[in-house]
């Protein structure tokens, strides 16, 4: 039997949220807010140092660098909606179990990862023909690049070169 791993994500994000609550609540007031801990004093807190130009600069340019590095690539299997959920470029590999082409290029990307920035979506060719007519996809082996719509930016089939490296040399 498969395992589920979504439980455990959801019990460790309930956790998180049940500690979050806790902390927030640490401190009582009575009615008048004043705080029920005699021991608490009511002075007015001193705001914070403002972090000088100098940091601020850092930060701005630790941004920039953040924000220019390549996004790593994902290979991942198609869902309905997940071209929309998803950011930045997106492609969509039709791909067949029976097809040696395509088996090539499935344990090319599984080996190599996904071209850095973009999100590849392993489609089925066999009982996804409603993506096939939408596309045009003739051939398994075809790569769809689509924006964030889903609307169709141009298409390749590397039936005779099943790569990342053809992939990467097809993107628009």
């Amino acid at each position: 039997m498969p395992e589920r791993p979504a439980r455990p994500i959801a019990a460790a994000m309930l956790l998180v949220a049940a500690l979050a609550l806790t902390g927030c609540a640490a401190q009582s007031t009575d009615a008048s807010g004043a705080s029920a801990d005699p021991a608490t004093t009511t002075e007015p807190s001193t705001p914070e140092a403002t972090p000088d130009a100098t940091d601020a600069a850092e930060a701005s340019a630790d941004a920039d660098a953040a924000a220019a590095a390549p996004a790593e690539g994902a290979y991942l299997d198609y869902t309905d909606g997940a071209i929309e959920a998803t950011a930045g470029p997106k492609a969509l590999f039709f791909h067949a179990s029976w097809c040696p082409k395509c088996r090539s290029l499935d344990e090319d990307l599984k080996a190599q990862g996904a071209p850095d920035g973009l999100t590849v979506f392993k489609v089925d060719y066999d009982s996804r023909t409603d993506l096939r007519q939408q596309y045009g996809v003739t051939i398994q082996t075809t790569i769809v690049f689509v924006d964030d719509a889903g609307e169709k930016i141009s298409s390749v089939v590397l039936y005779e070169d099943p790569s990342v490296e053809s992939l990467v040399a097809a993107m628009p």
